[in-house]
């Protein structure tokens, strides 16, 4: 459980998120998260990097249940780590030194969209769904990262409405690269990493530089700028009251008193 690092051929990373049940991080495994993704990318033997998750699905965003805690001793310590350990893992992948292929199954939600918005490339097995429940889970972000994934109206709608779009729909968007089975989706990644790895590792570098430098929105800023209305939820109790809801009525859901 946690995150790991493994290297399966030469040239490629493996990052590997590990959070039963459903890959909802606390504080210090989004921490944990961006450590990785940077120590792979500084490591010269590597030219791609892969994250990747086990489980039910890729990523479910924040841990909630940790926040709740936190906020019902009157605090916000939790809420306070949550910013900026998104804000760090989502960075690790932007400026990771070489590219980094997000394969994503099952849910792709929250905190995860952050991590997929921000890769370089998406490979995507076809039970992969992508959206941001954040107006149902009492929090508002990573539209940041939402809008590099879709047009802007479609981004706008998703938001709103915490709906969620298919791999395929992505795919048809452009943003997706491959849509696969769930059992070819670790070998796709990688044979798209493997191409990639067959690069020359200062060119690739320079490649991946020089392709941040002409993006046309400034990631780091624009997350950061949205974060701030998260607190302001939070400062303004709408965001307790929304998560208190979200929590009963997921124990109700699994059958819980």
């Amino acid at each position: 459980m946690g995150v790991s690092t493994s290297g399966p051929e030469p040239g490629i990373a493996v990052v590997t998120v590990d959070f039963p049940p459903v890959n909802a991080l606390p504080v210090q495994g989004w921490y944990d998260l961006a450590d990785a993704v940077r120590t792979a990318g500084r490591d010269p033997a590597v030219r791609c990097v892969v994250l990747a998750a086990e489980g039910r699905g890729f990523n479910a965003g924040v841990d909630i249940k940790e926040m709740q805690r936190d906020t019902a001793t009157g605090g916000h310590g939790a809420l306070i780590g949550a910013n900026r350990g998104c804000a760090e893992a989502f960075s690790a992948v932007y400026a990771c030194e070489v590219p980094v292929i997000a394969a994503v199954h099952g849910f792709c939600l929250g905190g995860g969209i952050g991590l997929a918005g921000n890769a370089d490339a998406i490979v995507a097995s076809d039970d992969a769904v992508f959206g941001l429940p954040e107006l149902d889970r009492g929090a508002l972000g990573a539209a940041t990262h939402l809008a590099r994934l879709v047009p802007q109206h479609l981004m706008r709608a998703l938001y709103y409405t915490s709906r969620t779009a298919t791999a395929r729909e992505l795919h048809a968007h452009g943003s997706v690269w491959r849509v696969v089975s769930r059992d070819r989706l670790h070998e796709a990644a990688l044979e798209l990493a493997r191409e990639i790895a067959k690069k020359d590792g200062c060119l690739i570098r320079l490649a991946k530089a020089a392709l941040n430098g002409i993006d046309p929105v400034d990631v780091h800023r624009s997350y950061r700028f949205e974060q701030g209305f998260t607190f302001e939820a939070n400062l303004s109790g709408v965001a307790d009251r929304i998560r208190d809801t979200f929590g009963t009525e997921n124990r109700q859901g699994a059958g819980q008193p």
